[in-house]
């Protein structure tokens, strides 16, 4: 089936009959949706068609009603009139495609294709138009081809077609673009291009591909055999020999190819388009060669360039390629557009392009170089910056226009503060970018190139004289104050950059090591200083990994907005969310080795179609991830291309968080080991085979659930194993904190627990006297959201799901709403409760609708309302850095793992590894819940500022006892080794520590030893006891301690073997056990 449409593109106008046959649209990309399958037959084509449906009764007036036979002759007459006609222009057209068209496309084109594109041209040139025409096939496999076919062959024709593509990634109906192949009419009077569309039926086989890739295969084996000459007949030379040529690697590559492509590549440049293929395989780069073409013709220099670039969308990939190439100067004047298979790691596109130099522009070097780096950032280019250097500004070059643009997106968290409507991040993108400041920005942008230009990086004092002298000229020439103070901000981000993968060759993304200051907005209020901050500027997303020590371990979240005005607003906050998070986690792994860290991605899916988001959320991981690798890695690479003013190497492990999914987790631990780290097997936790899954063994919510029963006995007095209680949860059954809580909850108090309220994204569920457990678990078990839940085993309930805007009021304020004794939030955007809203939580006569919140999501509540619900009423709120801190202890431990053990020693033992974990966690989160809640009860003040107390008190001494570490005798540190010893799980202990020092990094030990002596003198002394020392002599005091304890387990193991009355011994063995340390110190 073929359909057409055409466009007038000049004065003249057509006839009835080819307006007949040819739809007339406003736009190209306007597709036919009528059959009209009768183009394919000259006189079917031409043949008169009824107008409207009394035809045969209604009088034309050319007809003479009065006689039948005369109306027959003249029908007749017309038929015989215009097929002559169409006949003529076929005779005339088809001698002129035949010696206009090129050779490759006699070659590359099934014989129907020309036979619909010789009618096609012919019915227009007939109809005296311009040669402007849409054609939209199917292939017998179900693939769409569309044909479009224009006037010319002027420079930034193909852009202009590629532009009027349909079925980009917004759509549901999204279908892959697979192949283009673009041609040129020699005598420069049309452009005829192919884009199919949708994937290629059919999996080669061996006998396939050694039938329809004989030809490649033949000339291989000459080529091994070295019987080819140095050159082909058209003076091209012959690729050099390479094992990859072989003729079992070459049926391997083509089983991956489809047969069309095969069939019609030239060996040569089959070969040479493998050895492109094989440069990306298996990664996510762009690899570019571009060469003489050959070609002896009188139209100037032509070029080859060809483009490999895996995972990419084709026409993302070709629109912005055939951008680039316009952009340089070189017209397009034959392309094609091929997808092969990389195995498990997706596809790699194949683009090939025959280009000529115009507008004065020159084939050299030095253009070709630079063409080539841009081609291989194409594919990894915000859009903000697509936009600056391809449409707006394209004088300033991709590199530069992403060192704006990104600056521009720093620029928004800090400035937004100020004024929010004034600095939101379109308004700094446009003040920046105006005609007036550009030149300026630019400058900027340069100064910043020149400080990490790693073949002559620019001094500090230098720096600082450019800086000044740019500084002064800002002053003085810009008036606007906004367009002044983010330039000057623009110079202060040069300034606060320590490190930049901007001229690593194959970089995924922009990145920056910012020295944490630069985040610090005009007028904040102060707050503790993270350690490092990265960013990472790339399609689609901008990322921020915030972390408080050196050695660091956090999530990796992705936040996807449902709309541009969601989208801004998250942009706004995403590093203060990124800041909190990480300041949470530096609170909660104050009983492990590593800081507290966290990565926050924004990526804009605004628009696009499930697939689309998918995709785009996706390479965000890669692309964040990787950003970060080239940051803290050190090869031969990142020696030579980065510039580094941090001086010192920085570790740290990620951990996956919201949206994060096992496939990205299997892509960054094998990227990581590609890319040098370390412990590759450590970067990020929870790998499916080797790790732990947090979900599957419910350890976050085995932490909670502790001081869950901690709180409930100490504030409510109620003893949930013998009692009833109320509690309500947000976050769904299906989801890991709420689903593996209700788990624990029943299995702990069975029917004592009643889950009065329980919301997720879905709606929610809400009984006063209970919901079913056996529905809830069932929910748990089969991995479904709350909306599934089975109306009929509600009993007093409701069910409210969000199809409806009173099911979304419902599900909104159900964590307000419904009362209980205790409120889980087990999922949830940060800052639910806030200070703007918290007293929606209490009822009218100011009691709260739960008088216990125990945080298992991060950062429900904000400190303000924290503080205020228990000022005004009474609530008692176990902070999340202390309730969910399980699940990072967790991620620690499994790190631990990946130095320790193999992949295979872990997985064998694994059962009894997480069994030894859980145990861990319990007492970890018993001994803070019980320290937390006597103070509480002993000192008073609020529980959220006690678990900050009790986080600060462990970390300082943690800090100062790194410190004492890092000068203390191996001799002595050695003597320490005991402490990492009981804090690992035990099977790990038998398995590998004697390795310690070989398998774990020096400055990993030191951590650990002194997270475990920080938290054992806390735990056991209290707070009070540490705020009573100077913080100069906090280390010489814990291994003061750290000895003295020693000498009282002494003491206790010799009354043991006492002859003394057994009530007297337990008494005395009591009061050592208690104080008799922290006596022996003379610390009271």
């Amino acid at each position: 089936m073929i359909r057409l449409t055409h466009h007038l593109g000049g004065k003249s106008r057509p006839s009835n009959a080819s307006r007949k046959l040819l739809p007339l649209h406003q736009k190209a990309r306007s597709f036919s949706t009528r059959d009209e399958s009768h183009l394919h037959h000259p006189h079917r084509a031409l043949s008169t068609q009824p107008m409207n449906s009394d035809f045969d009764h209604q009088s034309r007036s050319w007809q003479a009603s009065h006689n039948i036979d005369i109306q027959r002759v003249t029908q007749t007459a017309m038929i015989h009139e215009l097929t002559q006609q169409q006949t003529r222009s076929i005779e005339k057209v088809v001698p002129w495609f035949l010696n206009t068209m090129p050779a490759q496309y006699f070659r590359q084109v099934p014989e129907s294709f020309r036979l619909d594109h010789i009618k096609a041209i012919s019915a227009i040139k007939d109809a005296n138009m311009d040669m402007h025409m849409n054609l939209k096939t199917h292939l017998p496999d179900g693939r769409q081809v569309l044909t479009f076919i224009r006037p010319g062959t002027q420079s930034g024709l193909l852009l202009s077609m590629i532009k009027e593509l349909p079925y980009n990634q917004s759509s549901e109906a999204y279908i892959p673009l697979s192949r283009v192949q673009i041609y040129s009419a020699e005598d420069d009077s049309m452009s005829l291009n192919l884009f199919v569309y949708g994937e290629e039926a059919g999996q080669l086989t061996e006998a396939d591909v050694t039938m329809t890739g004989s030809h490649i295969l033949d000339y291989a084996q000459q080529l091994s055999d070295g019987t080819l000459p140095p050159a082909d007949e058209y003076g091209r030379p012959n690729p050099k020999p390479n094992k990859i040529f072989s003729r079992e690697r070459l049926i391997q590559h083509m089983e991956k190819c489809t047969e069309s492509y095969i069939i019609r590549s030239d060996p040569r440049r089959f070969l040479s388009q493998f050895e492109l293929f094989e440069s990306v395989s298996g990664t996510e780069n762009v690899s570019v060669s571009i060469e003489d073409s050959f070609l002896d013709d009188d139209n100037g220099k032509h070029y080859w360039v060809d483009v490999a670039l895996a995972n990419t969308l084709p026409q993302i990939a070709l629109e912005q390629t055939a951008q680039l190439l316009y952009l340089h100067s070189f017209d397009v004047l034959r392309a094609h557009l091929d997808n092969v298979t990389d195995g498990d790691n997706g596809t790699i596109t194949l683009l090939r392009m025959l280009v000529t130099p115009v507008n004065g522009a020159r084939g050299d070097d030095r253009t070709f170089n630079l063409l080539t780096e841009e081609l291989k950032r194409s594919k990894w280019l915000a859009p903000i910056t697509v936009d600056l250097v391809y449409e707006k500004q394209p004088w300033l070059g991709v590199r530069r226009g992403e060192v704006i643009t990104a600056m521009c997106t720093i620029m928004h968290p800090i400035m937004s503060k100020q004024n929010a409507i004034a600095f939101s991040k379109g308004n700094i993108i446009e003040t920046v970018t105006k005609d007036r400041y550009i030149n300026r920005a630019a400058e900027i942008a340069d100064l910043f190139m020149d400080r990490f230009n790693p073949k002559c990086p620019l001094s500090n004092c230098a720096l600082e004289q450019r800086s000044q002298a740019l500084k002064d000229i800002i002053e003085n020439e810009v008036e606007d104050t906004q367009a002044q103070a983010l330039l000057i901000k623009m110079i202060d981000i040069v300034k606060y950059t320590l490190k930049t993968n901007l001229y690593m060759n194959n970089r995924y993304a922009l990145g920056l090591r910012l020295d944490p200051k630069i985040m610090v907005s005009e007028g904040e209020s102060p707050r503790e200083t993270p350690y490092g901050v990265i960013f990472a500027h790339g399609q689609r997303f901008d990322g921020y990994h915030v972390r408080f020590r050196d050695i660091a371990r956090g999530g990796m979240r992705l936040v996807t907005p449902a709309s541009s005005e969601q989208f801004a607003l998250e942009s706004a906050h995403q590093y203060d969310e990124c800041y909190g998070l990480a300041n949470a986690q530096q609170m909660k792994n104050k009983d492990i080795p590593e800081g507290g860290s966290k990565g926050v991605v924004l990526i804009d899916t605004v628009g696009l179609s499930t697939s689309g988001r998918n995709f785009a959320m996706r390479k965000a991981v890669k692309a964040f991830t990787d950003t970060i690798l080239d940051l803290i890695v050190v090869t031969p690479e990142t020696t030579r291309e980065i510039v580094d003013f941090v001086g010192k190497k920085e570790v740290l492990y990620l951990g996956p968080d919201e949206q994060v999914i096992p496939q990205d987790i299997d892509w960054v631990i094998k990227r990581a080991a590609i890319r040098g780290y370390d412990t590759p097997a450590a970067f990020m936790s929870s790998k499916p085979r080797a790790g732990i899954n947090h979900k599957e063994y419910g350890v976050t919510s085995e932490g909670i659930s502790v001081y869950l029963d901690v709180a409930l006995r100490h504030v409510l007095k109620i003893d949930p194993t013998r009692e009833p209680f109320t509690i309500k949860l947000t976050g769904g059954p299906d989801g890991d904190v709420a689903g593996n809580g209700l788990k624990i909850l029943y299995r702990e108090y069975g029917e004592n627990a009643r889950v009065v309220g329980i919301a997720d994204g879905t709606g929610c569920a809400e009984d006063p006297n209970g919901l079913n457990w056996e529905e809830l678990l069932r929910l748990v078990n089969e991995n479904l959201p709350i909306d599934k839940f089975d109306k009929t085993k509600l009993g007093s309930g409701l069910l409210h799901t969000i199809d409806t805007e009173e099911g979304v009021k419902a599900r909104n304020s159900m964590h307000n709403r419904v009362q209980a004794d205790a409120f889980m939030p087990a999922g949830g955007r940060p800052n639910t409760i806030n200070v703007q809203n918290y007293k929606h939580f209490l009822n009218p006569d100011g009691t709260p609708s739960a008088p216990l919140i125990v945080e298992g999501a991060n950062l429900f509540v904000t400190d303000e309302a924290r503080q205020l619900l228990f000022e005004e009423a009474g609530v008692v709120i176990v902070k999340d850095s202390s309730a969910n801190k399980a699940g990072v202890i967790t991620s620690s431990y499994e790190i631990c793992a990946a130095m320790l053990l193999s992949e295979e020693e872990f997985y064998q033992n694994k059962q009894q590894i997480v069994s030894e974990v859980l145990d861990k966690l319990h007492e970890y989160a018993r001994l803070e819940a019980e320290l937390l809640f006597r103070e509480f009860e002993n000192y008073g003040g609020s529980l959220p500022h006690l678990s900050k107390v009790v986080s600060g008190a462990v970390n300082s001494v943690k800090d100062a006892l790194n410190v004492a570490l890092a000068t203390m005798s191996e001799e002595d540190k050695e003597k320490l080794l005991p402490l990492f010893r009981a804090h690992l799980p035990k099977t790990m202990v038998d398995i590998s520590f004697d390795n310690v020092r070989e398998r774990v990094p020096a400055q990993y030990i030191n951590n650990a030893l002194s997270s475990c002596l920080a938290s054992k003198l806390v735990y056991k002394e209290g707070t009070k006891f540490i705020e009573t020392l100077p913080k100069d002599r906090l280390a010489a005091v814990a291994l003061r301690y750290l000895k003295a304890e020693r000498e009282i387990a002494l003491l206790k193991d010799a009354l043991e073997g006492a002859e003394m009355p057994e009530k007297e011994k337990e008494s005395i063995l009591k009061l050592l056990d208690a104080g008799g340390a922290r006596t022996s110190l003379g610390i009271f």
